[in-house]
């Protein structure tokens, strides 16, 4: 009897010490100049992104995201905990930084988080602004991916996956997120151009520089043609700060090199 109860608690044991467990982190805001580049002490200290349910398509599949054997949850109140995500990629090659989109019903307008190892300790960060824009529904797009290394995240977040940097995208009017569509940036990719319904409002990520160019009805009433017509009557042309901006020709003759341009 006793062989036996002891054979019992020892399975208990055992299965207790390979059963996974779960830990909930708090969101805080995105601090400036916050370096997401972080290199592991041991190769046990890195995220696992885990497939935990597999949908006929790619986007039905939802995500969870471990360390080690932790699974990790979101606590970012009022939003409800989340430990199941729309998706979830890597920042930087070391594994230490995962951007997550939370599954919570409401598709690409679902809150977005960068889960990232500091020194071994994990940290969430919020990527939500709060928005009061008449066109918020229109111009929150989610995540939009402008290059294999460049991401938009709702008009409000640049990253950079090359260098793991996050910058904040300074809006127009500071309770509203930009109220148009990512149009194209500087060569450079530091100056983002935003169409909006009468101007393209441009601003540096790495200074926070702004310029907004009126654009004429002439131009704005016919899509099809704008960016053509972009192409060969504006230039970058740099602030006296340096700040790459776009702006009207002062002659309308000269020849511009495409590859100024770049979407």
């Amino acid at each position: 009897m006793k062989i036996t109860l002891y054979a019992f608690i020892i399975s208990i044991v055992l299965f207790g010490c390979g059963s996974s467990s779960e830990k909930t982190y708090k969101a805080r805001p995105i601090a400036a100049n916050e370096d997401f580049n972080v290199f592991p002490k041991s190769k046990k200290e890195i995220l696992t992104i885990v497939k935990t349910d597999s949908g006929a398509l790619a986007y039905a599949d939802r995500f969870a995201i471990n360390y080690k054997d932790t699974t990790i949850t979101i606590d970012d109140v009022p939003k409800p905990a989340a430990k199941k995500f729309l998706s979830a990629s890597f920042i930087n090659t070391q594994k230490t930084a995962v951007l997550v989109q939370v599954s919570d019903g409401s598709g690409k307008k679902a809150p977005f988080y960068i889960i990232y190892l500091n020194d071994g300790k994990t940290e969430v960060v919020s990527l939500n602004k709060a928005s009061k824009g008449a066109e918020d529904k229109k111009y929150t797009n989610g995540l939009e991916e402008l290059t294999r290394t460049s991401i938009l995240i709702n008009n409000d977040y640049f990253i950079n996956t090359v260098n793991s940097k996050v910058y904040p995208v300074k809006r127009q009017k500071e309770d509203e997120r930009i109220q148009g569509k990512f149009f194209m940036y500087s060569s450079d990719k530091t100056t983002l151009v935003f169409l909006t319904a009468n101007s393209l409002y441009q601003t540096n990520v790495a200074n926070g520089e702004t310029f907004t160019l009126p654009l004429p009805a002439s131009l704005t009433s016919q899509p099809e043609t704008l960016v053509s017509n972009i192409q060969r009557d504006y230039t970058w042309v740099p602030s006296a700060n340096g700040t790459p901006f776009l702006k009207k020709n002062a002659d309308d003759d000269r020849i511009v090199d495409i590859k100024e341009f770049k979407h």
